[in-house]
C-alpha cells in the first residue's frame, strides 16, 4: 500500500506546485491557446491561456512512479513500464501538435497522416511489447484473449500465434485511438476531462488492488485473477491520479492553464494501456462512460450531417458544446458531467465486484 501511497503523493505534489512555475515559462514564452473560429464565442476570452499543461502531468506522473519506487527500493517492472510507455509516447505527438499550433496560430497542428503515423508507431510498439516477457507462469502483460472483467473466451490467437499477434495490434490500436480522441474531444471546458480522469485512474486502483488481493496461484485457475505485475499497475493508476488531481487546481475554472492535446492524448493512451494490461478492456467503457458519450455525439453529429445533407442533431457537437449554446453555465456543465462521471465510475466498479461475489 505504501507504493501507491507514494506514488500518488510525489505526483500530486509536483503537479500542484509545479504548474503554476511552469504557467510562468508558458506565458514568458507567449506559449498560448488558440481558439477555433467555429467554437462558442465564450471562448473567445480564453484566447492566450497556456496550453501544453500535459508536460506537467506527465512529469509529475513519471516522478511519481519511478519516486516511489527509488525510495522504497524496488525495480520497476514491466507492466508499469509499458503503460507509462504509451502514456509518454502519447504525450509527445500531443507535445508536436501543440506547438505546431502555438508556433503557427492556428487550430490544425500535425497534419493528420503524420498525426495518425505518430500515434500508430507508439501503439504498434506498445501492443508488440505487451505480449511478450512472460513471467515465471508464463503470463505476458496483455493478452490475446478480449477482455470483459477478465479475460473472455474469444481468443484472437485461434488460427495461430502469428495471425494473434496481427490481431491482437490491430485491436490495441483500436482501443488506443478511441480512448485518445474520446479524452481529447471531452477536453473542451475547463477541468472537465481532468476531473473525469481523477476519477476513472482511480477506479484503476481499485481494479488493481483487487487483482492483487485475488492473484491466481500456480495451478490455481478459475474464480481469480492473472494480471501480469498487478502492484506496478496501481502505482501507475495512482501517479497519473495523484497528477491530474494537482493539475485540476490550476485547470478547473476560470483555468489558468489547459492540459492540450498533449495531456488528452496521454491520458487517453494510459487509460487504453491500463484496461488491456489490467484485462478490462470493455469495462473500461463503462468505467469510462462520459468520455464514450462524449465521443458517441461527435460521431452521431458527423454521419447525420452527412446522411441528412446537413441538419443536425445536437446544436454543436461534442455534447459539452450543445448544452453551452443552450445557455447552460460553464461550470454547471462541468460539474453535472463530473457526477455522470462518477456514476459510470461506480457502476463500472459495481460490476467488478458483483461479477465476483456472483461467481464465488
Amino acid at each position: 500500500m505504501l507504493n501507491i501511497l507514494y506514488s500518488f503523493g510525489i505526483s500530486l505534489a509536483i503537479a500542484l506546485f509545479g504548474t503554476p512555475l511552469f504557467i510562468k515559462l508558458l506565458v514568458k514564452r507567449s506559449y498560448g491557446q488558440f481558439i477555433r473560429q467555429d467554437g462558442p464565442t465564450a471562448h473567445y476570452t480564453k484566447r492566450g491561456t497556456p496550453t501544453m499543461g500535459g508536460v506537467v502531468i506527465i512529469l509529475a506522473s513519471l516522478a511519481g512512479y519511478f519516486g516511489a519506487s527509488a525510495i522504497l527500493e524496488r525495480v520497476p517492472k514491466v507492466s508499469g513500464l509499458l503503460v507509462l510507455l504509451l502514456f509518454t509516447g502519447m504525450g509527445i505527438v500531443g507535445l508536436l501538435d501543440d506547438y505546431i499550433k502555438i508556433s503557427r496560430q492556428r487550430s490544425l497542428g500535425l497534419r493528420p497522416w503524420w498525426k495518425i503515423a505518430g500515434q500508430g508507431a507508439v501503439g504498434v510498439a506498445f501492443a508488440v511489447l505487451a505480449i511478450n516477457f512472460p513471467n515465471q507462469y508464463g503470463w505476458t502483460p496483455g493478452s490475446f484473449k478480449i477482455s470483459f472483467l477478465r479475460d473472455t473466451s474469444v481468443d484472437l490467437s485461434f488460427a495461430g500465434h502469428t495471425l494473434g499477434v496481427v490481431l491482437f495490434v490491430i485491436w490495441a490500436n483500436f482501443l488506443i485511438t478511441a480512448w485518445t480522441n474520446a479524452v481529447n474531444l471531452t477536453d473542451g471546458l475547463d477541468g472537465l476531462a481532468t476531473g473525469a480522469s481523477t476519477m476513472v485512474f482511480a477506479a484503476y486502483i481499485i481494479v488493481t488492488l483487487w487483482g492483487i488481493s485475488n492473484l491466481c496461484q500456480p495451478g490455481q485457475a478459475g474464480h481469480c485473477y492473472t494480471m501480469r505485475d498487478p502492484l506496478d499497475t496501481a502505482m501507475v493508476a495512482a501517479a497519473i491520479m495523484g497528477a491530474c488531481a494537482g493539475f485540476l487546481w490550476w485547470n478547473s475554472s476560470p483555468a489558468r492553464i489547459f492540459m492540450g492535446d498533449t495531456g488528452a492524448l496521454a491520458l487517453g493512451g494510459a487509460y487504453a494501456g491500463l484496461s488491456i494490461i489490467t484485462r478490462t478492456e470493455i469495462l473500461a467503457a463503462v468505467i469510462g462512460g462520459l468520455f464514450v458519450i462524449i465521443a458517441a455525439s461527435d460521431v452521431i453529429q458527423i454521419a447525420w450531417f452527412k446522411l441528412s445533407g446537413g441538419k443536425r442533431v445536437f446544436k454543436m457537437a461534442p455534447l459539452h458544446h450543445h448544452f453551452e449554446l443552450s445557455g447552460w453555465g460553464e461550470v454547471t456543465i462541468v460539474i453535472r458531467f463530473w457526477l455522470i462521471s462518477a456514476l459510470f465510475v461506480a457502476v463500472g466498479l459495481g460490476l467488478f465486484y458483483a461479477e465476483w461475489v456472483v461467481a464465488r
